[in-house]
């Protein structure tokens, strides 16, 4: 009898202690809401093209049970997706903060994910060798393709939805037919890991990224290699091309430089880097056109904003950034997990950014 009243005792001293955590806690939350509501834009000029991610976070979703790798949003439906280590990929809704299914198949680490343009098909890849095509709507896994000979790192639906192309750690960048599941072109030139593939908008390259501290252009129609972009001095963990909304903003950007300049239509790319560097190329003259300094330990993400105005990162300082880059100049920076932050990605057109940690963690983000 003895044993169970201490045992009473120090079961309500901890959760007493616990308590006073959670409350601490979510006084420090209370007073970074109310520093974000008084710092933040007035409600006039508050369009979406000036979103940015506040804290505290909106949602924080608990469920994988190894690093997460990789988030995404739904094209239409208001679901996220993220992919892990654990080998498994969960969707949830970032609107009610809800876990709605878990998609099995891989045996290792899912290292990325991505719909293509109508959210009707989800492709995967793992370091299992495979990637999965899943039908998003009866959320089967319609068919495994097998092709690479080490880890896959990437992959992406080229905009008709009718290829994908994956990037391996076998240095290899394949493209793939979805209706066929066939590897119908091989692109060989990267001397290590090639980490990341992403097709331009207009579908007719890839830029890819890897450990040899390069980003490649290649053509997709002649599978040859046009351009080496050499002004990483680490592995390059991301690259994403910059949407047409970006050229007028990357323009003024170039001439706040060089005010005499000529106007380019690019295309342009972002990339971030171990070196702790987000650069801009402007893929027409393979040049160098802005590099962002502020990260403290590697960059694992770096997109454009839907607007084109601004980009946003992430990476292993456990930070969520805001960058104005025509001024070259970070202008906000969230600490957003625990751990290094591993991946980003931010609605098109509503106000939400999901990121994802080697903490286990996927959280949703409220902008205004």
């Amino acid at each position: 009898a003895v044993v169970s009243t201490q045992s009473g005792h120090y079961g309500r001293g901890t959760s007493v202690l616990r308590l006073q955590k959670k409350v601490m806690d979510m006084e420090a939350k209370m007073s970074e809401t109310v520093k974000e509501y008084e710092g933040g834009p007035t409600k006039k000029d508050r369009s979406s093209d000036s979103w940015i991610p506040r804290p505290p976070e909106r949602y924080c979703l608990t469920g994988h049970r190894m690093p997460v790798t990789r988030v995404i949003f739904h094209p239409v439906y208001n679901v996220m997706v993220s992919a892990s280590e654990d080998g498994s990929i969960k969707v949830w809704d970032y609107e009610s903060g809800d876990f709605e299914r878990t998609l099995k198949g891989h045996t290792d680490a899912v290292n990325d994910i991505a719909f293509e343009s109508s959210g009707k098909t989800l492709a995967s890849c793992s370091s299992d060798l495979t990637i999965r095509l899943w039908d998003f709507v009866g959320f089967e896994c319609m068919k495994t393709l097998h092709g690479h000979d080490h880890t896959v790192s990437s992959v992406q639906f080229v905009p008709t939805g009718d290829f994908i192309v994956s990037a391996s750690r076998d240095k290899s960048i394949k493209v793939w037919e979805v209706s066929t599941g066939y590897c119908t072109k091989t692109l060989l030139g990267h001397r290590e890991w090639a980490r990341i593939a992403t097709i331009s908008p207009d579908g007719k390259l890839i830029a890819s990224g890897s450990n040899d501290h390069t980003i490649r252009i290649w053509n997709i129609a002649t599978k040859e290699c046009t351009m080496e972009l050499r002004d990483h001095d680490h592995v390059v963990e991301c690259v994403a091309w910059a949407p047409e909304l970006c050229t007028p903003h990357i323009n003024e950007a170039i001439k706040t430089e060089n005010a005499k300049a000529a106007k380019s239509e690019g295309p342009f790319l972002v990339s971030g880097s171990r070196d702790k560097t987000i650069k801009v190329f402007d893929v027409s003259t393979g040049s160098c056109i802005i590099s962002l300094i502020g990260h403290d330990n590697w960059v694992r993400q770096a997109i454009f904003h839907p607007s084109g105005k601004f980009i946003v990162s992430c990476g292993d300082d456990k930070t969520l950034r805001v960058w104005d880059f025509k001024n070259r100049r970070c202008t906000k920076t969230i600490n957003a997990h625990e751990h290094f932050v591993t991946c980003l990605d931010f609605h098109k057109s509503t106000p939400y950014v999901i990121t994802g940690s080697v903490d286990q963690l996927c959280k949703v983000w409220e902008c205004r």
